[in-house]
């Protein structure tokens, strides 16, 4: 069996059906990559209905979805959400960026 393109971790299910529900909004976070950050590309996320073209994953009821062009800067991915002493928030685990900055939040190719 082949690895899933990108995953959504039960943490960040529970996260974006949370953020869904208190803004009334269907569970569906969108990822998609930008040009900038202090690394050359950003993450950026948003709750949106799917695309025909995007690809689709699916955790406990919420969906992640990524289009074509996002997908071939973060697949094999993991879309996580951390909750610790240094605050909430959604981490990227991407396996493919050939650099990062200290931030998280951005990445080179």
């Amino acid at each position: 069996m082949s690895e899933p393109d990108i995953i959504l971790t039960p943490s960040a299910a529970k996260r974006v059906a949370w953020i869904a529900q208190r803004q009334s909004r269907p569970a569906v976070l969108r990822l998609a990559v930008d040009g900038g950050g202090c690394a050359g590309f950003t993450y950026k996320f948003d709750l949106a209905e799917a695309e025909d073209d995007d690809t689709v994953a699916e955790t406990d009821g919420v969906k992640l979805v990524v289009d074509p062009v996002s997908l071939d800067l973060v697949r094999g991915s993991a879309v996580d959400f951390v909750e610790d002493l240094g605050g909430a928030f959604v981490r990227m685990v991407n396996p493919n960026p050939g650099s990062g900055c200290g931030c998280g939040s951005s990445f080179s190719v």
